[in-house]
């Protein structure tokens, strides 16, 4: 644990590192295209963030490559080669996207080509834990076709979910942080030596985004762009890809007891089929709805709207670091609650909490505008968002010339600093 510990921290220090260079050469290089219709920020930030996440994930392997034990994930396995070859071709194709606006369908296939790269590398589906059939060997074609379909689909989803500051980031972080605990369990406590891989990727891939969400939080002042959204999807497909196809489920021994004891230790055989749908299930769900309204306009599916979950969210009402922090929860829920399941599925406490916290999540998608108010007494403990404010008097009469010196130059006029969405004055009120 210390090794992979030692390693996220040294990719996201890293990341944080560069991150700056990197923003101030994406200004020298023009990387800063012009606000969109479908755009949420106010001013032209620069991309290419990618750039230091791939940096980070060089360093990541770099050092696990030199560390004792994770040293056998690259003398037994050639997974760790895979995902650097296949890395590499999409962050090259991000770059150039980022720089000069990539064809969609272009992209579409510099996806699949990354894709098959792993898959003769050995980073392939060999077979597949089906319930209540056993475990399916697959042919060579079989795992290419699926292993490219994962790839591709999970590319794109984390694609579409970046629109809003530090969700992209975020919400890869939190699903990987929830793979990362499941994988280890089935490296530690089964003893598979072909679940470390996996479990190397989910802590590299944490650090990359936590390295980048300081940049990136609301307001931001760098985005990871294509560069890093298609990055670091292809590495949460490839943590999925490694510990569902290439992990033996008759090596767990789990074939033991009655049979109502199996079916409930077989569960953390089946849930290589279901984690990866958890750990994107809000973006696969805003990448179907997509496709589908955009067919049903008779539009193209790669053609960009603002119909997406967060653009939805901020319609409702609420502001760009609640819907974030919503996208968040849900995102935690789906993923730790998958992640609890596997641990003991025989408990319905489980099932309530995941209930509750449902509900919970519900209630704040209700009340975009509720604003909590604590008594008076409490007044100095809470942020000053949360403080009532005292009533404003009348402002007093004043002259025409002196209010023509006291009105600032440029207010009303437009959008005053990167967090502001209308007009500002710089002068309180008296």
């Amino acid at each position: 644990m210390r090794e992979y510990l030692l390693t996220l921290c040294i990719t996201a220090a890293v990341t944080y590192l560069l991150t700056g260079p990197v923003r101030k050469f994406a200004i020298v290089a023009g990387a800063m295209p012009e606000i969109r219709a479908r755009d949420v920020h106010r001013e032209p930030t620069p991309r290419l963030g990618g750039i230091a996440m791939f940096f980070g994930l060089c360093a990541g392997l770099l050092v696990a490559d030199h560390l004792t034990n994770l040293n056998e994930v690259f003398e037994k396995s050639n997974e760790p080669r895979a995902l650097l070859s296949g890395a590499a071709l999409i962050w090259l194709i991000g770059v150039l996207d980022d720089k000069f606006e990539i064809d969609a369908l272009i992209k579409l296939g510099a996806q699949m080509i990354a894709a098959g790269v792993m898959v003769v590398q050995g980073l392939t589906i060999l077979w597949l834990p089906i319930p209540f059939v056993g475990t399916v060997a697959l042919t060579q074609w079989q795992g290419t076709l699926l292993t490219v379909a994962l790839v591709v689909i999970t590319i794109n989803a984390v694609n579409f979910v970046d629109g809003l500051d530090g969700l992209a980031a975020g919400m890869v972080c939190i699903a990987a942080a929830a793979f990362f605990m499941y994988a280890y369990r089935i490296w530690y406590s089964y003893g598979i030596e072909a679940a470390a891989p996996a479990t190397l990727f989910s802590a590299i891939l944490m650090g990359m985004c936590l390295g980048f969400l300081p940049h990136n939080m609301h307001p931001a002042r760098i985005f990871m762009g294509d560069s890093g959204s298609m990055l670091i999807g292809l590495i949460l497909a490839a943590g999925a890809i490694s510990i569902t196809g290439q992990v033996d489920p008759d090596a767990m021994k789990l074939y033991v007891g009655s049979e109502r004891d199996a079916v409930h230790q077989m569960v953390p055989v089946y849930i290589p089929l279901l984690m990866p749908l958890t750990i994107i299930a809000i973006p696969a769900a805003d990448l179907i709805l997509a496709i589908v309204r955009r067919t049903w306009r008779g539009q193209s599916p790669f053609a960009a709207d603002r119909g997406h979950l967060h653009h939805r969210l901020l319609e409702v009402g609420h502001s760009h670091s609640r819907a974030v922090l919503i996208m968040y929860f849900w995102s935690a829920l789906i993923a730790f609650g998958a992640l609890a399941y596997s641990v003991n599925s025989a408990s319905m406490w489980i099932v309530l909490g995941v209930a509750a916290l449902s509900a919970v999540g519900l209630v704040l998608l209700l009340l975009p505008r509720f604003t909590p108010r604590a008594p008076r007494w409490a007044q100095a403990f809470l942020p000053p968002r949360y403080r009532r404010r005292r009533a404003v008097p009348a402002l007093l009469p004043v002259a025409p010339e002196e209010a023509e010196e006291r009105t600032p130059v440029g207010a009303g006029a437009g959008v005053n600093g990167a967090t502001a969405v209308g007009g500002r004055t710089r002068f309180p009120r008296r």
